[in-house]
Formats: structure tokens, sequence, C-alpha cells
């Protein structure tokens, strides 16, 4: 048999157990150490509790404050030019769609006589829409807006207007070839 420390502590205790009952009064003596020393517990405790409270609190800001920024994401340019003005925005559908097609038109006339004016077209294009857009955002930030208006409808004239005076000269130039294959052939 092997011996075991817990049954040797016993047998060495053995007959100093304590049997006897507390004295009268001993669970309200308890009571009263226990809350006199509370209030360092308790006001540790509520501080713990405010701290986390305001944690809590903290974070909750944030997510809404996180949600509430992508949630009222301002709309595209588009969008808010429709706001301000629909008429404008049905306009803009109008041009942009005129515009599409010619420059479509101007793809498919694509020879190498004319690649290089096709080429001077599309960059004076590009620059014409880069002026448009700041145009949509004078508009947007509060500009004259008759004024930006008026401007927008004839930049897309203009844009209009130098597609079709490429294209002619596009067909000028079929023509012009065809006169010289005439003439060569002859």
């Amino acid at each position: 048999m092997h011996n075991d420390p817990i049954e040797n502590l016993f047998k060495q205790l053995e007959g100093n157990f304590d049997f006897e009952e507390p004295k009268d009064g001993h669970e309200s003596r308890f009571l009263a150490k226990l809350e006199s020393r509370s209030p360092t517990k308790s006001y540790a405790s509520k501080s713990f509790i405010w701290w986390k409270s305001l944690a809590v609190a903290a974070c909750l800001l944030l997510f809404c404050s996180i949600a509430l920024y992508f949630l009222s994401a301002p709309a595209n340019i588009n969008e808010q030019l429709s706001n301000i003005s629909p008429e404008a925005a049905n306009t803009e559908y109008y041009f942009a769609n005129i515009i599409e097609e010619q420059v479509k038109k101007l793809h498919n006339e694509s020879t190498p006589e004319t690649e290089k004016i096709i080429a001077d077209t599309m960059l004076q294009l590009e620059t014409l829409d880069k002026d448009y857009k700041k145009m949509q955002q004078d508009l947007l930030e509060g500009g004259n807006s008759k004024l930006i208006l008026s401007a927008m409808i004839t930049n897309f004239q203009t844009r209009i207007d130098l597609l079709n005076e490429v294209l002619e000269d596009i067909e000028e130039i079929k023509i012009l070839k065809n006169y010289e294959n005439e003439n060569s052939t002859i």
C-alpha cells in the first residue's frame, strides 16, 4: 500500500477539527464586515460598468457613422444633375445618343486615309467631354444654372457639329479617292 499525502494530512489533524457552532450574531457581523468593504469594490465595479457602457456606446456610434456614410454616399453626377434639372438630364440623354451614333459611324468609316482625321476628332471630343464634366460639376456646386445649362447644350451641339463636319470630310476623301481611282484606270 502506498502513502497518500491527503490521508496522512487527515491522520495528523485527527481530533483537532472544530465542531463548534459559531457564536450568535456571527452572520450579521460577517455581513457588516462585507458591507464595510463593499463601497471600494462597488466604486470599482461602477467605474468598470461606466467604462464598459461607454465603450459599447462608442462602438455603436462608430458603427452608425460608418453605416450612415455608406448609405448616404452622394449619387453619381448624372443622378445629381437629374435631381437639379430633369430637363437637362433628358437633353443630355438625347444628345449623348446622337453623339454615340455618329461616333460609331465615324469608326465604321475608318480607312488608312481617314485614320489621322478620326484620331484628331476623338481627341477633340475628349477635350469637349472634359469641359462638359467640368460644367456639370460647376452646376452641382450651385453656379449660374441658366448660363451653365446653356453652355452644356452648346458643348453638345459643338460635338455634333464636329462629328458632322468630319463625316462630311470623310465623304469628300472617299469621293476624291474614287475620282483618282477612276482617272488612274483610264
